[in-house]
């Protein structure tokens, strides 16, 4: 493993020593603007960025990493891609090593994946000071894995960063003090508002042959979804209803695509005329795609904060959501698997009524400022 360990010397003992860990796409989104507001205190922080390796995709992760122009990483653990559990198991031995060397003063950790979860137990075992960023996210729904790996993280958490203020409730009733807790606002809009200028030159709109508002942007992959036949076959209604009136552009996750074939549904999928099946796109062409599309279907978490953000109409496919904000004031709402339902909401879009949303406190392209504040304050 020496090939990790590239930067160890020790620049000044005085500084206080930031190492923060990613694993997935998603993670990057929420983490580009650390290293700008760190280095604004060279006085203080010397930060470090690890990364997992959790999405191997290396083209994906080399795209985002151009686009986002985030730093060369520090420490890459390179994890293998067995079951949750032994890649959990992995990043715990590999990230060890780590901290026992450079031995920092905090590791921060941001969002709900295994990276996310295998990081804190990492830092928590080494007596380290920990972090986590997008704290308090509840969805209450223990069948999603995600739930146990953010409840856990905000358990072993020294500092605790909430994106929105249904999270510092959450924590407080789970028995978080007061003064651990910060709202500082959502890294994610830091990372939409600093990029926003590029967005509308990236071609993707005239490679898909889309048209501002004629298209819906698609994403789905959550095991409750896809993972079940009849679930999937209930996807597949859901698109044809839509195809009758949209184009639909599907990022189909690998998951997702899987189990398609598991299922011997491609024929399905592939008859209905205005649905176009696509890889990954990167982060400019996702958020351009999320920017003109008449509204959004999805069960994604991050997702409903961008939309939100535009004031483009959301439906999430799911029974509940730890992004209550997004729902209470923004352009998200919760459906059920039911073409009635759906084919109403469809309506109110296109005639207008659909909620037109606010955005959310302090989602205003300044909470990596503000994190670094806290840590002025509180390391």
């Amino acid at each position: 493993m020496s090939h990790i360990f590239q930067k160890l010397e020790i620049k000044n003992p005085k500084l206080k020593k930031i190492l923060t860990v990613i694993g997935t796409r998603p993670n990057y989104i929420k983490v580009t603007q650390f290293e700008k507001e760190f280095a604004k205190h060279p006085d203080l922080f010397e930060h470090r960025l690890l990364h997992t390796g959790q999405h191997f995709d290396k083209v994906m992760k080399d795209i985002f990493f151009e686009q986002l122009q985030l730093k060369k990483i520090d420490y890459a653990l390179d994890v293998t891609h067995g079951t949750p559990g032994t890649q959990i198991g992995e990043i715990i031995l590999k990230m060890d090593e780590v901290l026992r060397k450079w031995q920092p003063d905090l590791v921060i950790v941001v969002g709900d994946v295994n990276s996310t979860l295998a990081a804190s137990l990492a830092a928590n075992k080494a007596n380290i000071k920990l972090a986590h960023v997008e704290s308090g996210l509840r969805s209450f729904d223990l069948q999603m894995p995600e739930e146990y790996n953010r409840t856990i993280t905000d358990f072993l958490a020294d500092i605790l960063f909430v994106t929105e203020k249904n999270g510092e409730k959450n924590l407080l009733r789970e028995g978080k003090k007061p003064d651990q807790i910060f709202f500082v606002g959502n890294t994610m809009i830091d990372t939409l508002l600093a990029f926003d200028s590029q967005f509308d030159s990236w071609p993707i709109m005239k490679s898909l042959d889309v048209n501002e508002g004629e298209y819906v942007l698609m994403t789905m992959h959550r095991p409750s979804n896809v993972d079940d036949e009849q679930q999937l076959k209930k996807v597949w209604e859901v698109i044809q209803l839509i195809a009758e009136k949209f184009k639909v552009v599907f990022p189909i996750h690998p998951r997702t695509r899987k189990n398609i074939s598991k299922f011997n549904l491609e024929q399905k999928f592939s008859s209905i005329k205005n649905l176009m099946l696509t890889g990954p796109h990167d982060y400019f062409s996702f958020q351009k795609l999320i920017k003109h599309a008449s509204f959004v279907l999805t069960d994604s978490g991050g997702i409903q904060e961008e939309t939100t953000f535009r004031k483009v109409p959301c439906l999430t496919l799911r029974e509940n959501t730890e992004r209550p904000s997004t729902v209470e004031l923004g352009t998200n709402e919760l459906i059920p698997f039911d073409l009635s339902v759906i084919g109403e909401k469809i309506s109110s879009i296109e005639n207008g009524t659909f909620k037109k949303g606010a955005i959310p406190p302090m989602w205003d392209g300044h909470a990596t400022e503000r994190i670094v504040e806290v840590l002025k304050e509180v390391l």
